[in-house]
C-alpha cells in the first residue's frame, strides 16, 4: 500500500493542477492510508505506553498513532479501539482492519493492522520491535480472537 501513495504522489508531483474531484491519494480509504503508515514503523522498539516513532510503541500506540496519519483519531487502548469497530468476518478483510488476540489468557488484549496477503503489523512484546507476521501462522491463527473493521 506504501508504493501506492508514493506512486501517486509521484506521478501527481509533475502535474499542473489536481485531476477533477481532488487527488488520488485522498480517494484511499483511511484503513488502508494507516495500514501503510503501519508499515513505515518496521523495526520501532517495543515500549509500554508508546505512541511515537521516537519513543516506540505497544500495539495499541501502534494502531493509534497509524490512524492518527491516515487522519483519524482514536484512543490508545485496545478495549476502546475494539468498541469503535464491528466485527468482519476473516474472508472479508481489508487493509487497515484490526486484529484482536486474546494473548496471556488475556481476552483481546492484543491488537495489530491487517496489512493483506495475510499479513498484519503489530508491536509485539517488550524487547521485541514492530514487526510484520503472517496470521496464518499456527501461533497468532491460535491466539485470534477478532477481526474488526472501524467504524469511520
Amino acid at each position: 500500500m506504501l508504493w501506492r501513495i508514493a506512486a501517486v504522489t509521484v506521478l501527481l508531483g509533475g502535474c499542473a493542477s489536481a485531476p477533477p474531484g481532488g487527488l488520488l491519494q485522498d480517494r484511499i480509504a483511511p484503513g488502508e492510508k494507516a495500514a501503510a503508515y503501519a508499515l513505515t514503523m518496521l523495526g520501532k522498539p517495543y515500549r509500554y505506553g508508546g505512541a511515537t516513532p521516537e519513543r516506540g510503541f505497544d500495539c495499541s500506540g501502534l494502531v493509534q498513532w497509524s490512524y492518527r496519519e491516515a487522519g483519524v483519531a482514536l484512543p490508545h487502548n485496545t478495549d476502546a479501539q475494539r468498541l469503535m469497530s464491528k466485527p468482519v468476518a476473516a474472508s472479508d478483510l481489508r487493509p487497515g482492519d484490526l486484529l484482536f488476540f486474546n494473548l496471556e489468557e488475556k481476552k483481546n488484549s492484543h491488537v495489530g493492522i491487517y496489512q493483506g496477503d495475510g499479513l498484519f503489523v503489530h508491536a509485539p512484546s517488550t524487547g521485541k520491535d514492530v514487526r510484520r507476521d503472517r496470521l496464518a501462522s499456527p501461533y497468532w491463527h491460535k491466539h485470534l480472537s477478532e477481526t474488526r473493521r472501524l467504524v469511520l
